[in-house]
C-alpha cells in the first residue's frame, strides 16, 4: 500500500504499489489508512506514519520512540527520538532526502513528496481492480449477485459482467497473460513438429541404410551435428536481428535447435529398423517410395511420435527463455515485471502461470504418449 503526499500542496494519494490504476478515488482509502487533516497510516509491529497539516511526518515507534521529518529552510530535518543517541543503519538521512527502511514498513521524505509504504503479502486487486462495482465483494456476495441479484449493467448479466472486470483487469491483465500463454505453447509446437517434418526427410540421407553415399551422410551428419551445437537463444538472438522480434520468430529458433537433434535420433532409428519387413515389402514391386511408407515408417512411428512429444514438452519451457529474448509468449510479461523492479507479485504470478504450463504440458504429453503408442485410455 503506496500512500504518498505531495509536499507543494499537501494532496494525499492513495494507491496499490504505487499505479494509478490501483489508486483509490479522493476521500477513500483502505482499512490501515486514517485520512483526515493529518493522515494515518497502520504498518506493521505496532508502526504508525503521520503525515501532519504542517508537511511534517512522524514514524512512531512502540520500541525506538518518534522519528520526525520535516523540511526546514530547504533542508530535511530527521529528529530521533531520546533513546537513539545515533542514526541507526535502518535510516539514511542526507540534506535533501530522509529514508527509514524496515519490516514495519517504509517512509522517504524529499522536498516535493513523502511516502509511506506498508507492505503485505497477497495479490491485491486479483480478481477486481477498484473500479469495478465487484470489488470489494466476498465470494458468497458474488454468488449471489450472479445469481438471483439485480444487474448493475442492463446491458449484459452479472455473471457476464464479473467475467468481463476479470479479463479485462487493468492491474493484472489476465486476457493478455493468457494470450501470452497461449503464443507460448504455439511457439513450442510450431517448433517441435515443423522440426519434425524437416528431419524426417533429411534424417533417410544421414541413415546408412537409405543413402550410400558416404559424403551425403557425412555432410547431413555434420549439419545435423552444426545446427544442434549452437545453443537455441545464440539461434534466437541470430534470427532476431535478421526478422525482427516476435513469437514467429521464437518458433523458427527452436525449430532450428530441434531439427538438429531430430535429424540424429531418426537416422539412428532407421538405421536400427528390421531389414525383412521392407524386403517383404519389396517383393511385391512396391517403389522406393512405398517401401518407405508401408515397410520403414510403421516401424519408426513410435520412437519418433515419443521424441517429438517429449520436445514439445521441454520446448514449453524453453519458449518461455525465448520469449524473453524476442518479446513473444509469457517470457515477454516476466521480463518486463522484472526490470521495472516493483511488480514482483507479477513475477511470482507468471512463474506460477509457467510452472502450470509445464505441468499440463507433461500430462498432455503422457495422454498422448499413451494414446498414440502403447493404445491405451
Amino acid at each position: 500500500m503506496h500512500v504518498s503526499r505531495d509536499n507543494r500542496n499537501g494532496e494525499v494519494t492513495v494507491a496499490i504499489e504505487g499505479e494509478s490504476k490501483g489508486t483509490y478515488p479522493a476521500g477513500q482509502a483502505p482499512d490501515g489508512v486514517r485520512l483526515g487533516e493529518t493522515t494515518v497510516i497502520s504498518l506493521r509491529d505496532g508502526v504508525t506514519v503521520d503525515f501532519a497539516p504542517d508537511g511534517s511526518a512522524t514514524w512512531r515507534d512502540p520500541v525506538h520512540g518518534d522519528i520526525r521529518l520535516a523540511q526546514v529552510a530547504g533542508r530535511i530535518e530527521l529528529t530521533l527520538p531520546p533513546g537513539l543517541a545515533e542514526t541507526p543503519d535502518w535510516i539514511n538521512a542526507s540534506a535533501t532526502r530522509v529514508t527509514i527502511d524496515t519490516d514495519a514498513g517504509w517512509l522517504s521524505m524529499t522536498r516535493n513528496r513523502t511516502e509511506a509504504f506498508r507492505y503485505q503479502a497477497g495479490w491485491e486487486l486479483f480478481f477486481f481492480t477498484l473500479d469495478s462495482p465487484w470489488h470489494g465483494m466476498s465470494a458468497g456476495d458474488l454468488a449471489a449477485a450472479a445469481l438471483w441479484g439485480d444487474r448493475v449493467d442492463p446491458d449484459r448479466s452479472n455473471l457476464a459482467g464479473m467475467a468481463r472486470d476479470f479479463w479485462t483487469n487493468a492491474m493484472w491483465r489476465h486476457g493478455d497473460v493468457a494470450w501470452a500463454m497461449v503464443e507460448t505453447v504455439l511457439m513450442a509446437f510450431l517448433g517441435a513438429f515443423g522440426a519434425a517434418v524437416v528431419a524426417l526427410p533429411l534424417a533417410f540421407l544421414a541413415a546408412a541404410n537409405f543413402t550410400s553415399a558416404a559424403p551425403v551422410r557425412f555432410g547431413f551428419r555434420r549439419l545435423f551435428d552444426f545446427v544442434r551445437g549452437v545453443d537455441g537463444p545464440i539461434w534466437t538472438i541470430i534470427l532476431s536481428r535478421a526478422f525482427g522480434p516476435g513469437p514467429m520468430t521464437g518458433a523458427i529458433a527452436i525449430l532450428i535447435t530441434d531439427m538438429g537433434s531430430f535429424g540424429k535420433t531418426f537416422s539412428e532409428a532407421l538405421e536400427n529398423i528390421d531389414g525383412k519387413q521392407v524386403e517383404g515389402i519389396q517383393s511385391t514391386g512396391a517403389n522406393a517410395l512405398q517401401r518407405a511408407r508401408f515397410g520403414v515408417i510403421p516401424q519408426v512411428t513410435p520412437v519418433l511420435l515419443s521424441q517429438v512429444l517429449y520436445c514439445f514438452e521441454s520446448n514449453t519451457r524453453s519458449a518461455t527463455v525465448v520469449g524473453a529474448l524476442v518479446g513473444g509468449g509469457i517470457g515477454r510479461m516476466l521480463t518486463r515485471a522484472i526490470i521495472t523492479q516493483k511488480d514482483w507479485e507479477e513475477v511470482s504470478y507468471y512463474m506460477v502461470l509457467i510452472v502450470l504450463m509445464v505441468m499440463a504440458m507433461d500430462t498432455l504429453s503422457g495422454w498422448l504418449r499413451a494414446r498414440l503408442i502403447k493404445g491405451g485410455r
